[in-house]
């Protein structure tokens, strides 16, 4: 899909490709035939330049046709490079980043007070905590006890133009959290076990944080820890190569 649109952000993509597989396989209770009910899981991408992650999961799952994916990145499409809500089963338009954690809180809250069980989990990227509309959002979801809201940082320590530590360092990240009275939990953002784990792991009453530790590029050799796949589109034999190492992986 990005090498036919001559689109970008793939790395950022395969750092989630995990999670996302585990999310939509064996979490989330969204599917084709509820994910217009007001019942179902809400499921918010914050870094929403990593959209054909969920283009592709809702693919999948048969809420977006095979036809309407071979067009991302073209001309009228409604699959746009950033992720929009004019899509079937995309709950919320991102890409100006720091808006989905916000979201996902105003979600969660809306749930405690129309007593619904549904879920609200979102996933945003470890250089867009650089945005103080999180933070503010992190005080509102401990404050409210919002046990029915699950963050997930990808932390790949890249962002833009470098690392995450370079550009505006983050760590302590759990102990911040921590602070701000958040169950914590660090994992291995590629490994399926551990992330169903956390996800299906009590809360204690108060909003979930999964710091998944992640690779940008997860899968391609070349890839892998370059940011440059923040914004390269790969020619003919880079995409060959890239499929190849995918598939016999």
């Amino acid at each position: 899909m990005v090498h036919n649109a001559g689109a970008s952000h793939i790395g950022s993509v395969l750092s989630i490709a995990d999670i996302l597989a585990v999310l939509y396989n064996d979490f989330l209770d969204i599917s084709a035939s509820n994910f217009l009910s007001t019942n179902r899981d809400r499921f918010i991408l914050s870094k929403g330049h990593a959209c054909i992650g969920v283009y592709s999961a809702l693919n999948i799952l048969g809420i977006i046709k095979d036809s309407e994916l071979v067009t991302y990145g073209k001309d009228f499409s409604s699959l746009m490079h950033h992720i929009s809500h004019k899509v079937d089963g995309v709950e919320f338009s991102t890409g100006s980043l720091g808006h989905g954690l916000p979201y996902a809180v105003g979600k969660s809250l809306a749930a405690k007070i129309l007593k619904k069980n549904w879920k609200s989990v979102v996933l945003l990227g470890d250089g867009e905590l650089n945005e103080g509309s999180n933070w503010e959002a992190v005080l509102f979801g401990a404050h409210h006890r919002l046990d029915n809201l699950t963050l997930i940082i990808d932390f790949n320590n890249l962002q833009s133009l470098t690392s995450t530590d370079e550009t505006l360092s983050l760590r302590p990240l759990k102990e911040k959290f921590l602070a701000f009275l958040w169950s914590v939990i660090e994992i291995d953002g590629h490994n399926y076990e551990e992330i169903l784990s956390a996800l299906h792991k009590s809360s204690d009453g108060k909003p979930k944080c999964i710091i998944a530790k992640t690779i940008k590029g997860k899968g391609v050799s070349f890839m892998e820890n370059k940011v440059k796949w923040h914004y390269k589109t790969p020619n003919v034999e880079e995409l060959k190569k890239a499929l190849l190492e995918i598939d016999n992986a």
